[in-house]
């Protein structure tokens, strides 16, 4: 969970930066690929969904607070070698602390 002062920074980010991905049946399948896979469980898979989402839009980086279940270089091995394996590009997967100056 982003701290507060994290959380406040969101509105001030113009709208033109923002681009917002629609859910659809391959993410879905990429994140049940994920949990099948012993990544995450079935519990997080919001998380999983998360990944499988920047995934499949190619974003370049992926910034996140989310420790557990996303900036965990296990983790981001495991997610990225059913990437891989599915014909997916590796992810890059940071905390904020990696990405401000």
């Amino acid at each position: 969970m982003a701290p507060i002062s994290v959380k406040g920074i969101l509105p001030s980010i113009p709208k033109e930066f923002i681009e917002y991905i629609a859910l659809n049946e391959e993410a879905i399948e990429l994140a049940n690929s994920y949990i099948k896979e012993g990544i995450v469980s079935r519990s997080y898979f919001i998380d999983a969904r998360h990944i499988a989402l920047a995934t499949i839009a190619r974003v370049s980086l992926l910034v996140s607070w989310n420790f557990k279940h996303m900036v965990n270089i296990r983790l981001i091995h495991a997610y990225n070698s059913v990437n891989l394996k599915l014909g997916y590009p590796l992810l890059e997967i940071r905390s904020p602390w990696e990405v401000i100056e």
